[in-house]
């Protein structure tokens, strides 16, 4: 498809940076605190400029969002289909949803925080995809409870558990620390699992029969990850 008139090559990646960027910015100071003269200045574009590469700030505020939620349901969506175990697919799903927050700490924060300001045509197409990605937490839920490896439990409170445990990470966790997020991911499994485990299913064999499955399936095994910290400085 050819690229759109006064569209060089360099017009996605400055806009990219210019989408990063702002996300610090409102990261540090809040969406409603940010200026748009407060991102002309951080990113050295006078206003005309800015709202070439952006539409609005608005708008800026949905690339945001969809910067995470895009690539999220992207992952998401083979593994709820992939040849193994649902607890397994939950575990994939895990290591996935930490790798998005660990990889964009700046974009997470806003994305928890600030998706409210958008206005109502934009909040509900933002909630849409999040729905999304909840039901494919209840559907592999479902599929675990069916199989006999979960207990029976109520679906959407388990799908609160899970995301509950993993969202909050972003408040604490640094991209240069101490823990991965393949370790980070197995520890957060195997409490979660251990609470919903059926009668006769072993939990601790997830991680082993996780490892054989990305040996015999590579293409679901993530990029390594740093490690990451509590360490807030």
């Amino acid at each position: 498809m050819p690229r759109p008139p006064g569209h060089g090559s360099g017009f996605e990646p400055r806009r990219q940076e210019i989408i990063s960027i702002s996300a610090a910015l409102f990261a540090r100071r809040g969406y409603a605190a940010t200026s748009i003269t407060d991102i002309c200045e951080a990113v050295g574009l006078a206003r005309g400029a800015l709202y070439y590469y952006i539409g609005s700030k608005e708008k800026l505020l949905v690339e945001i969002q969809e910067a995470v939620l895009g690539p999220l349901l992207t992952m998401a969506r083979p593994i709820v289909e992939a040849p193994t175990s649902p607890a397994v697919r939950m575990r994939l799903l895990s290591e996935v949803l930490l790798a998005t927050i660990v990889r964009r700490l700046d974009h997470i924060w806003v994305y928890e925080h600030d998706y409210r300001q958008l206005s109502p045509t934009n909040r509900e197409a933002v909630v849409a995809r999040r729905r999304a990605f909840e039901s494919i937490v209840v559907d592999l839920l479902s599929a675990a409870v069916e199989a006999g490896q979960f207990r029976p439990i109520d679906l959407q409170l388990g799908m609160l558990q899970f995301l509950n445990l993993h969202n909050h990470t972003y408040q604490w966790i640094r991209s240069d620390g101490r823990w991965s997020v393949s370790r980070l991911s197995a520890e957060y499994c195997s409490t979660l699992f251990r609470a919903f485990a059926a009668d006769g299913f072993d939990p601790s064999r997830v991680e082993e029969d996780t490892d054989r499955f990305r040996r015999e399936h590579p293409e679901f095994d993530l990029e390594p990850q740093p490690a990451s910290t509590l360490d807030p400085a």
